[in-house]
């Protein structure tokens, strides 16, 4: 999770950023060709336009402009189960090898719903789902209905894949609960979306992956889910340099979303090892 609210406010400030609503033409949150709107439930309107002109990008005396590199410190996991959707995240913040904050909230709570979680440049991803959250509201004015996760996520990549190659960072998962029943996507900021029932992203991924593959079954009991969810985060920060903090945990079920508990990884720590 790198900090980088600095550069976003440096970019909103300056004369090359033009946030603007333009009502004559819509917002293109098009399904792409050879899908259904079974899979993308939202509908074109909001009038949202923006406008940047290479903000994340620097001249160089050479004339040469050049990306800001982003170091991805973080771990997220979240994976479906019988009873619902499982999401685990650490807290750690980093700039570079900087431990910036031990405190951030790396899930955003986009309606009682749904959720997103937050890896790579912590202002884009704060930024993007937040702006999701607006126009998930405004879908459910509209259609007096929920949207769906799918649609959900599909209006995500759509938002960010009109910035692809501006520099964006940004690796999300969007999970929630519909009339479908539980649904997880991964979302990055090069307009990619994945449906899946089990992703981890960031840096210490690789360590909650093996932990996850050792205990994930669909035929968990809510309290298992919980606790594998809790392990994997753990095992991650403790091997992990750009992980630590606390582990918080969320249940998405068919009542919405409820937050479980927030555990530093240092207590953790001492209870894994005494069971060991």
């Amino acid at each position: 999770m790198i900090v980088s609210k600095m550069a976003l406010a440096s970019v909103l400030s300056s004369e090359c950023a033009d946030f603007s609503l333009d009502f004559r033409q819509p917002f293109g949150f098009n399904c792409g060709p050879g899908q259904s709107g079974a899979d993308c439930d939202a509908a074109p309107g909001d009038s949202v336009s923006f406008s940047v002109k290479n903000p994340m990008l620097a001249g160089d005396d050479d004339g040469v402009e050049r990306k800001i590199e982003f170091l991805h410190g973080t771990t997220t996991l979240a994976f479906k189960f019988e009873h619902g959707v499982i999401v685990a995240v650490d807290s750690r913040a980093t700039a570079g090898s900087y431990i910036a904050s031990q405190t951030v909230k790396k899930v955003i709570e986009i309606n009682p719903y749904l959720l997103g979680t937050m890896a790579g440049g912590a202002a884009d991803c704060s930024f993007w789902e937040r702006l999701l959250a607006r126009q998930c509201r405004i879908y459910e004015l509209r259609n007096k209905e929920r949207i769906s996760v799918a649609a959900a996520s599909k209006l995500l990549a759509n938002m960010v894949y009109q910035y692809k190659g501006m520099g964006l960072s940004m690796g999300t998962m969007v999970c929630g609960w519909d009339k479908r029943g539980p649904g997880l996507y991964y979302v990055d900021s090069e307009g990619n979306r994945v449906c899946g029932d089990l992703f981890a992203v960031g840096s210490g991924s690789m360590y909650a992956y093996g932990v996850m593959d050792s205990g994930l079954r669909q035929d968990l009991t809510v309290d298992e889910a919980c606790e594998l969810g809790r392990r994997a985060i753990y095992q991650a920060t403790f091997r992990d340099a750009y992980s630590g903090g606390q582990v918080n945990l969320y249940h998405v079920h068919s009542g919405g979303w409820t937050r479980i508990s927030q555990e530093d990884v240092l207590m953790l720590h001492q209870k894994y090892k005494d069971q060991a």
